[in-house]
């Protein structure tokens, strides 16, 4: 079987401390994976981030790299943004790149990756206006979006928990993408 590369690319929700074990589930579905992550969940992870590169065979990833410096990654076969905050949604909708993560997630539809998001949000941002003019917009750029019934549902805001986060739903998406793709 031939490997695939796999950019996971993480955003600072809860979800993201269950990432081990997500990277674990896509190789075993023959995906080489990469993590990349915003500031902030690099700063949450900090003291796995050395497993983690470990875990996946690369650096993991959240700075962006000097001009001149080469990448330290394969190509990507596929692209899952997951989980993907509000402030991401949002600021890659926009076409801001704020960040490292971001970045990648941006230039994904003009290299015609195949891109999947998965949003972690709770009720009271679901409700922002500026949501759903951001998410038509990823879905117009060629971003496949796992929200809603179809993915993860916005819950009640409250403690920083998420009662259910769809990993399984996300890679079973990528898997499909990818295999239409080729």
């Amino acid at each position: 079987m031939t490997t695939r590369t796999l950019y996971l690319l993480c955003s600072a929700a809860p979800p993201v401390f269950d990432v081990a074990h997500v990277i674990e589930d896509a190789q075993a579905r023959g995906w080489d994976v990469c993590l990349g992550l915003t500031p902030t969940a690099a700063h949450w992870l900090t003291g796995s981030l050395d497993g983690l590169a470990a875990l996946t065979g690369h650096p993991v990833c959240w700075q962006c790299r000097f001009p001149g410096e080469p990448g330290v990654w394969p190509e990507a076969d596929a692209l899952l943004f997951a989980p993907a905050t509000f402030n991401t949604i949002n600021a890659w909708a926009l076409g801001l790149t704020p960040n490292y993560a971001i970045g990648l997630a941006a230039e994904a539809a003009g290299k015609g990756i195949p891109t999947i998001a998965m949003p972690c949000l709770d009720t009271a941002f679901a409700a922002h206006p500026q949501l759903e003019t951001s998410l038509t917009t990823l879905r117009t750029a060629g971003v496949e979006l796992l929200y809603g019934e179809n993915g993860f549902a916005p819950h009640p805001p409250g403690p920083d928990t998420v009662p259910h986060y769809p990993w399984h739903t996300a890679l079973n998406a990528i898997n499909q993408t990818t295999t239409r793709h080729h």
